[in-house]
């Protein structure tokens, strides 16, 4: 069987390199005579493994030197306990909830203190990005939280909101290494991997030094110090070492294929595609405003729940896989990843138009 367009929202699809890489190093990595699988965290070969990758991920995001790099297990849902059991000194904090994942984060907080809903996008199915520029911030707060790019519903923050001086935590699981970010502008920019960078069980964090301190909410696990984290450089305990391999080779990947600024360029590239025909179909329409579109997923409906199910069901003989959109929204949603290549795009599009001629 040849392989398929993966379309999923994650676990997704991975660089073909990457994948053929790894498996020619499975049994016997680079002359030990062994998988990374079997190797010890403590050996000098797998210190080299992490130590290579985070250099690699500051290189790529240029990561300023007062921020760690921490590679935790739990995903990013773990994150939604331990921001603020680390950050919130006086209670509260502020959420801007534009999706799924930003309102799980928002109900997760309220457990450790008093948690601000400062703007949302729920009126309207989370289609849009609300006006974040003149929000009313908590003159108290300890961040401001926001979910970066929206799995689910397709949208992304052109522009970081005003925090007021207050520090900005961001998921980024989505949109993680899409584009180039400016990582000074967060306090913590962090992602499950799963999307757009390795396989599935970790999550980066990218944490300001100023924000791991040993003043952490009482009852705080010592696993969710990021203190702990950080002063064992990521091996407190036996980390996910092979997830961590090899998002190292995607880090290489990504370096090779000219880094963040040809990612995006990449990245725009076939999103104008997938856009570009959705903006015409007399079948399909997009669900997103145009000014809040995420480059990296793509959802879209036909209006009737039949004709989707159709859809999904004659692309994936087609060998376009995972096109099923999240029940929330229903219809399809493409998640064009880094790895996706542009000709998966194309195929899709191709497929679409036909299926529209067919079901006009």
């Amino acid at each position: 069987m040849s392989r398929v367009y993966n379309f999923s929202a994650g676990p997704a699809v991975l660089p073909e390199e990457v994948l053929k890489e790894v498996a020619e190093e499975m049994m016997d990595y680079q002359g030990t005579g062994m998988s990374v699988m079997e190797m010890s965290h403590r050996s000098a070969d797998f210190q080299k493994i992490i130590d290579e990758a985070e250099q690699d991920l500051r290189d790529l995001m240029k990561i300023p030197d007062n921020y760690k790099v921490l590679f935790l297990q739990g995903g990013a849902s773990q994150q939604f306990a331990a921001i603020p059991m680390n950050l919130m000194k006086n209670k509260v904090a502020d959420y801007i909830v534009t999706g799924q994942w930003a309102k799980k984060a928002y109900q997760e907080a309220q457990k450790y203190g008093k948690v601000n809903k400062i703007a949302s996008s729920e009126d309207k199915t989370f289609s849009y990005i609300p006006d974040c520029s003149d929000l009313s911030i908590s003159p108290d707060a300890d961040y401001v939280y926001i979910c970066e790019n929206n799995t689910i519903y397709g949208t992304k923050f052109k522009k970081l909101p005003n925090t007021k001086g207050k520090t900005l935590v961001a998921d980024v699981s989505s949109c993680f290494l899409s584009e180039p970010v400016d990582v000074s502008k967060y306090g913590i920019i962090y992602g499950g991997v799963q999307k757009n960078i390795g396989p599935a069980g970790m999550v980066i964090s990218i944490i300001r030094e100023d924000l791991i301190t040993d003043d952490v909410l009482e009852g705080t696990p010592t696993m969710l110090k990021f203190k702990t984290q950080a002063d064992a450089g990521s091996l407190y305990n036996t980390p996910n070492c092979y997830c961590i391999y090899v998002c190292g080779k995607v880090f290489k990947w990504l370096k090779k294929m000219g880094g963040l600024e040809e990612m995006q360029r990449r990245n725009i590239e076939k999103a104008k595609i997938l856009y570009d025909f959705l903006d015409q179909s007399k079948l399909f329409k997009g669900t997103v405003v145009p000014e809040d579109r995420s480059l990296m997923n793509v959802p879209f409906v036909t209006g009737d729940k039949d004709m989707d199910a159709k859809f999904v069901k004659e692309a994936k003989e087609a060998g376009l896989v995972n096109l099923k959109g999240h029940r929330t929204v229903g219809g399809m949603r493409a998640s064009i990843y880094n790895a996706m290549p542009k000709e998966g795009v194309e195929a899709l599009v191709a497929f679409m138009k036909k299926f529209e001629e067919e079901n006009a």
